[in-house]
Order: C-alpha cells, then sequence, then structure tokens
C-alpha cells in the first residue's frame, strides 16, 4: 500500500518574525540549517496541549542531533484568551524547560498559513520545507493510553529516506481561539 500524502504538499507554508519567549524573533527560514522542521501550534490554556508538552519535548531531545527542530507556536487571541498572553507563555516555557523556540503569532497569519485547526496540531516540513506530515502528535492526551505515535512515525520515516506511512491524522484538542 501505498504512503498518502497531504493534499497540500505544494503549499508554501511561512511565519516572519514572529517573537519568542527567548526574546528573539523567528521566520521559517530561521530553520533554514535543519533537516526537518516540525512547526506545532499550542495554546497555554488547553488541557490537550498541556499533556502533550513532555512528549513534544522529548522528540525534540531524541531527535535534534538527527537535524530536527521543533518549533511551538501560540496563535490563540490573547484578548479572549488571557492565559494565551505573551507574559503568561514566557512563564509557561520557564516553568516546564521548553527546549524549542515558543513564539507568539498575533495576528494568527501563521496558523492561517498553515491551515492550523486545533491545539495541538502539528505540521513536519522535509528540507525544501515540503508538507509532509500534518495531524496529531499521537492518538490519546494521556501519555499512559497512547498506543501510536504519529509524529515519531513520520519522522522516523523520513529520517529513513522513505515517504511518511500516514501522512495526515485528525488532531484533536481545542479549537484555536480566533
Amino acid at each position: 500500500m501505498m504512503a498518502s500524502r497531504p493534499a497540500q504538499a505544494e503549499k508554501a507554508y511561512s511565519f516572519e518574525n514572529l517573537p519568542s519567549v527567548d526574546g528573539r524573533s523567528y521566520s521559517l527560514s530561521s530553520f533554514d540549517d535543519k533537516q526537518i522542521l516540525v512547526v506545532i501550534f499550542s495554546g497555554n490554556g488547553c488541557p490537550t496541549a498541556k499533556a502533550t508538552e513532555p512528549r513534544i519535548m522529548e522528540i525534540q531531545r531524541g531527535y535534534a542531533e538527527k537535524g530536527v527542530q521543533i518549533v511551538l507556536i501560540n496563535s490563540n487571541n490573547s484578548s479572549i484568551s488571557p492565559p494565551d498572553t505573551f507574559t503568561e507563555m514566557v512563564k509557561r516555557a520557564g516553568e516546564k524547560g521548553y527546549n524549542f523556540p515558543y513564539l507568539k503569532d498575533e495576528d494568527r497569519r501563521a496558523a492561517r498559513s498553515f491551515g492550523a485547526m486545533n491545539t495541538p496540531h502539528a505540521f513536519v516540513l522535509d528540507r525544501e520545507r515540503r508538507l509532509r506530515y500534518k495531524g496529531r502528535v499521537d492518538n490519546a492526551r494521556e501519555a499512559s493510553r497512547v498506543t501510536v505515535n504519529d509524529l515519531r512515525n513520520a519522522l522516523d520515516d523520513l529520517l529513513a529516506g522513505g515517504e511518511v506511512r500516514n501522512a495526515e491524522t485528525d488532531p484533536f484538542g481545542c479549537s484555536i481561539v480566533w
């Protein structure tokens, strides 16, 4: 059976000069030296996003030496969702010890560019920044219930030089607060 590719494989994904909790600003091109870029849309107040954080940090630790970089982007409207202010993002990243950039997409352009709908919602871009996987991090909110590691599987498939075995999954969690 041939692996399916996401329908938007040739779409141009981008983000420009998004402020990060580390005091810098990042654009998609900031990661040109990385073999694979994983962009995950997330939020501070979403129980599913919060439950997934340790697994995302573990993926970054395990795949960094293989040229994989994870970037977390918060696109939630902080006027409507107070836990998603930049100040709260800085606080959360510090408390949790994030090992990846955590960016604020205040105007939600990045979320629209990627077609992000939920938090968390993962997008894997290859060396040429073509979309190779989009969907969930894994198949359960709670770590003890995970039976399929979708994001890890996608990374393993790409790093082995193959097609992603399941290139699109349905994300679940909280809706992005537009």
